[in-house]
């Protein structure tokens, strides 16, 4: 089978699709034979090595890709909520042997949820990874219905879920986004709107005077994020390294995503309701995979890529 792995740390050219073996699935695992892989920013930091402290390369490839949508063709030993033809979703959180830009992937069972009814393939990969960031960022700044939220880079896939999971909890939400994504964000459930051509701290301030009871910072702005909290509130950063210090008896902690397929199901039904927004930039086809980083490169996504097998 096809697997997207790195030998070596580089840019695009670093991707290699490898002929490797079909994986079995072990006790309570399920294999799935992916049709659609999303791309995400931190395929980006795994194919740069940025992920790879510790001496990872030593176990051998690294496969890169998180986001998996397809269907259930065997399961391991002591699994019953899935079966052979189910379609489902699944993160792979784990970097070796092989990971979910891959014909097949094997999951652990409690990392899967079924595909939202009516949604295809390629939709439903958009949901793992960046709805579970978001959703485990929210879970960390435990704020309470009617408290404020500041979202930086609230038109983005994990923003995006972010601002629409936090409408759904009750909070009042400011969205920083583009100078062209108000309505985007509104749409989605924002209250307040920050273009990025503001000044944030200030910006947010005005709006929310005394600033925000939290900030999920999915743009990874930093200081001027946290200096529109008000004091003794919470921040929470998407990327390690990318949280500030905690100022002002600030809260301030980094989401390690992980695999969490209840959380997953729990999320697969607010997108039943509609409570959720699929946004699929584009699609390329799994042999086209450096284009497809090259073009999250350039930047101004509205939506994920998505690779087709």
């Amino acid at each position: 089978m096809r697997a997207v792995v790195v030998r070596s740390f580089g840019g695009p050219e670093a991707l290699e699709i490898a002929e490797v073996p079909v994986p079995a699935p072990g006790p309570g695992q399920v294999r799935i034979r992916v049709e659609a892989a999303t791309v995400n920013p931190v395929d980006v930091a795994t194919r740069a090595g940025l992920l790879a402290k510790g001496g990872l390369m030593e176990a051998g490839p690294i496969g890169i890709g998180w986001d998996a949508a397809g269907v259930v063709d065997a399961t391991g030993e002591g699994v019953d909520a899935f079966g052979e033809g189910d379609h489902v979703i699944g993160l792979s959180d784990r970097l070796v042997p092989l990971a979910a830009q891959a014909d097949y992937v094997v999951l652990d069972a409690d990392a899967v949820a079924r595909v939202p009814e009516g949604v295809d393939a390629v939709a439903a990969a958009t949901i793992p990874l960046n709805a579970l960031t978001a959703s485990q960022a929210l879970d960390l700044l435990d704020l309470n219905s009617g408290q404020t939220l500041l979202v930086t880079g609230a038109a983005g896939g994990v923003g995006g879920f972010a601002v629409e999971l936090a409408a759904a909890r009750g909070l009042r939400v400011v969205a920083a986004a583009g100078d062209a994504d108000e309505a985007l964000v509104r749409e989605l459930g924002a209250a307040e709107f920050v273009p990025r051509s503001a000044n944030l701290t200030e910006a947010v301030r005005r709006a929310v005077p005394g600033g925000v009871d939290g900030v999920l910072d999915a743009a990874s702005l930093g200081i001027p994020a946290r200096e529109a909290v008000r004091g003794g509130g919470a921040f929470a950063a998407v990327i390690f390294g990318a949280d500030p210090l905690p100022l002002r008896g600030i809260r301030v902690a980094t989401v390690g995503v992980r695999a969490d397929g209840a959380a997953l199901a729990e999320i697969v039904a607010l997108v039943e309701r509609g409570a959720l927004t699929l946004r699929v930039a584009d699609t390329y086809p799994l042999a086209e995979v450096a284009k497809a980083h090259e073009r999250l490169a350039e930047g101004g996504l509205r939506g994920r890529l998505v690779l087709t097998l």
